[in-house]
């Protein structure tokens, strides 16, 4: 047997065996070579997981009670698993009327139900949270924006999210946290109060930075 498809066959194998006990993939011990060699298989169960539970407008208090049932089924607490789950707790009827509002009394119908700021933001993050996107922000006089990336990925790579002209001619980064800059007002505010700090290529991109890119031309 040609030695790629004895690969491919044993990934194969074991997966099955893994399913053959119950054991969805993604809660499974599996090599990155096996997950490589599935990948062309498409396998449900190798894809992280979105839990949406839906409960009764009387149960709207026993919401973190659900959710923690459902997790639990899920992803085991302490298992390798917990990171890929998200579960998110929510009345899809209420979110449904709600939605048909104008924003101000979808805020407040929210709020009097003790439901915050509603399910689909948290939706958002959850989704965002599994595909290991993360945002940074780019800030002028006239707008500011937002870039998505890849939780990990370098300062050049975040600069190329804008123009592969700023990964290629990277020099660096001048950054502050979204919330510290909106916090003290301004780019120039936090530059003079010693706010700023400088980051070079090296430099892992978190999750709400807001960056400035210096790059040759």
């Amino acid at each position: 047997m040609d030695k790629s498809l004895e690969d491919e066959l044993g990934a194969l194998t074991r997966a099955q065996a893994n399913l053959a006990e119950g054991r969805p993939l993604y809660r499974a011990t599996v090599s990155k070579d096996d997950l490589e060699l599935l990948a062309p298989h498409f396998l449900l169960t190798t894809r992280r997981v979105l839990a949406v539970v839906n409960v009764a407008e009387d149960d709207l208090a026993r919401i973190p009670e659900f959710e923690a049932i459902v997790r639990k089924e899920l992803a085991p607490p302490g298992s390798a698993s917990e990171n890929q789950v998200e579960v998110l707790g929510m009345s899809v009827q209420l979110e449904a009327e709600a939605a048909q509002l104008e924003p101000k009394d979808r805020k407040e119908m929210l709020e009097a139900l003790g439901l915050g700021e509603g399910a689909l933001p948290r939706m958002v993050r959850s989704a965002y949270h599994l595909l290991g996107l993360r945002t940074y922000f780019t800030t002028g006089e006239k707008e500011t924006r937002a870039w998505t990336f890849h939780a990990g990925a370098k300062a050049p790579e975040c600069a190329g999210k804008i123009h592969s002209d700023l990964q290629r001619g990277f020099i660096r980064a001048d950054v502050i946290a979204w919330d510290e800059l909106l916090a003290i007002g301004s780019w120039n505010k936090a530059k003079d109060v010693g706010k700023i700090r400088v980051e070079g290529k090296d430099y892992e991109v978190v999750d709400g930075d807001t960056l400035e890119i210096r790059h040759n031309t």
